[in-house]
């Protein structure tokens, strides 16, 4: 059988698969995509065709804007390029398949920032735009992330880093009032979150279309932003580090103290103990207490050691009560009175979003929790495998597409699962990550892949990657050189060489991996790393599973 996949793979054309190109700048995309060398396939099921209907419709979102250059856009109704999504982590993703048009995205915001430092919330045909703020994925993370994976462009990295310095100033500035050290929301749209009862009573766009103000007779702005504020403690981290890079030590130094500053102010002024949750205050010193995926976007901007996430995990995000829906997360606790399940409209009162689901890898992952990642690829891979559209929201009970079309964080979340899942994953870290696991039949027992194949060239070298309900076969230039079992991840530097084992199931995985000519006993456990070293595993980390929970 994985002959067969593995002839499958090889003979695919992803120029077919997408047929006849739209536009004159789609042939630039092919031939870049075409660089990377990722193709997909599958068979028993509608995976491989529901993956190339995505790409094509990736291509009609990557449009000239502002210039000659194809960039990013948001897609759907979103006719543009927005800072808390495609200026972050939709472009953060599109790094690992389109650098070229991933720099050119990231660039359109410090090319249109505003003398006074502050970035525009979005970029359209009609140029930028500066009524809010609207950040949720720090945009330093992206930007360095995309520098270390492709190539390290140092020139790049300076521009960017400069304007980044320049909005954090403005932020300051601005986005104090309060003089706490957290960062301020003045309006819903500041934190991208339409609709949502976190926000009722509170305008939509900042007073007189202006970010520097809120409206004066607000009975409760302006709010201390719990995402706002984990926003910039984890941006700072990251601008440490391009300042360390670009050879300012002194600076690195200053922002790591400005950074620990912003985490102080979170949790003194946006944490309650009782709850374990992060809540907006008001200008009344309340809580805002609702319960929303606030939680997840400061768990995403790297915030809590290990203990504390696993306690997040329990209590609210694997609570089938609170954001744990058959098709997670949702974007309001399920048991808040004013949750509403519906996704035929733009919302974030309750049903979950795509934007959540493309942000929470790294949240999962920071704190090597990737089997319970799994338990959200599962049903939201399944849950795409049956799409047309590719919409912003998905019904949290049936998984049906909701709002809109050509939502470019939609299509993401599918390459990005895919590869995640049972592809070929380069790390910023110089690692890859190679996925023994093939999406399981849980809705109506109906089968979305069967065995897949992916591959990607990586430093010239092409690697293909095949996988059967008997696990996964490594071939680098053509030859089989490393399988491992089902249930497993297998993490090599960039050439190929085996570092690692990940165990990827909840059960104990025993059995072999080949690698290069010798079978080596294996026995790992979820979550658990075992290091190859000299030619057996030896676990070098074990933070155990948690489980579900219910109430």
């Amino acid at each position: 059988m994985s002959e067969n996949i593995l002839h499958r793979l090889r003979e695919l054309s992803v120029a077919e698969q997408l047929g006849q190109l739209k536009k004159a700048t789609d042939r630039d995309v092919l031939n870049e995509w075409l660089q990377s060398g990722v193709k997909f396939t599958s068979t028993g099921g509608r995976l491989e065709e529901t993956y190339y209907n995505a790409l094509s419709k990736l291509f009609d979102c990557i449009v000239p804007t502002m210039g000659d250059a194809p960039v990013l856009h948001e897609g759907g109704i979103y006719l543009g390029c927005w800072m808390e999504s495609t200026g972050t982590i939709n472009n953060e993703l599109l790094s690992r398949f389109l650098p070229t048009v991933s720099e050119d995205t990231f660039e359109l915001f410090a090319d249109y920032q505003k003398e006074d430092g502050q970035l525009p919330y979005k970029v359209t045909e009609n140029g930028p735009a500066f009524r809010q703020i609207q950040m949720v994925t720090p945009l330093a993370r992206s930007v360095w992330n995309h520098y270390e994976l492709n190539g390290r462009n140092q020139a790049f990295l300076r521009k960017m880093y400069e304007a980044m310095v320049r909005h954090d100033t403005w932020l300051a500035t601005y986005r104090d009032t309060r003089n706490t050290g957290c960062v301020e929301a003045f309006c819903t749209f500041d934190t991208g979150h339409d609709l949502s009862p976190r926000f009722w009573h509170v305008p939509d766009s900042a007073h007189l279309d202006d970010a520097r103000q809120f409206n004066p007779d607000s009975p409760t702005l302006p709010f201390l932003a719990p995402d706002l504020t984990a926003n910039v403690y984890c941006q700072r981290l990251y601008l440490s580090r391009m300042a360390e890079e670009l050879g300012d030590e002194h600076a690195a130094s200053e922002w790591r103290v400005k950074a620990g500053i912003s985490l102080d102010s979170l949790f003194a002024h946006c944490f309650d103990e009782s709850d374990a949750f992060f809540y907006d205050r008001d200008r009344n010193d309340e809580f805002v207490r609702v319960q929303s995926d606030v939680l997840l976007r400061v768990l995403a901007c790297e915030v809590g050691d290990g203990e504390f996430f696993a306690a997040s995990l329990r209590k609210y995000l694997l609570n089938t009560s609170k954001f744990f829906a058959k098709y997670p997360f949702t974007s309001v606790a399920m048991d808040d009175p004013r949750f509403d399940p519906f996704s035929s409209y733009n919302t974030w009162a309750g049903t979950s979003n795509f934007l959540s689901l493309i942000r929470t890898p790294h949240a999962f992952e920071y704190h090597h929790r990737y089997v319970e990642l799994t338990w959200v690829l599962n049903p939201i891979v399944t849950a795409l495998a049956q799409m047309t559209r590719f919409a912003q929201t998905v019904s949290p009970w049936t998984g049906k597409e909701g709002y809109t079309e050509s939502y470019s964080p939609a299509i993401l979340c599918l390459l990005d699962f895919v590869e995640r899942m049972c592809g070929i994953v380069p790390r910023p870290d110089g690692e890859l990550w190679f996925t023994s696991l093939l999406p399981y039949p849980q809705d109506h027992g109906e089968v979305m892949a069967a065995e897949t194949g992916y591959s990607r060239i990586v430093d010239g070298m092409t690697f293909e990657f095949v996988t059967t309900s008997e696990g996964s076969t490594v071939y680098r230039n053509g030859k089989a050189y490393l399988q491992i079992p089902i249930g497993t991840r297998a993490v090599t530097d960039r050439s190929g060489q085996l570092k690692a084992i990940i165990g990827m199931s909840v059960r104990t995985i025993e059995g072999t991996v080949t690698y290069e000519g010798r079978d080596i006993p294996l026995l790992v456990k979820g979550n658990e790393g075992v290091e190859l070293l000299e030619g057996r595993f030896v676990s070098v980390r074990d933070v155990g599973v948690i489980y579900p929970t219910y109430r």
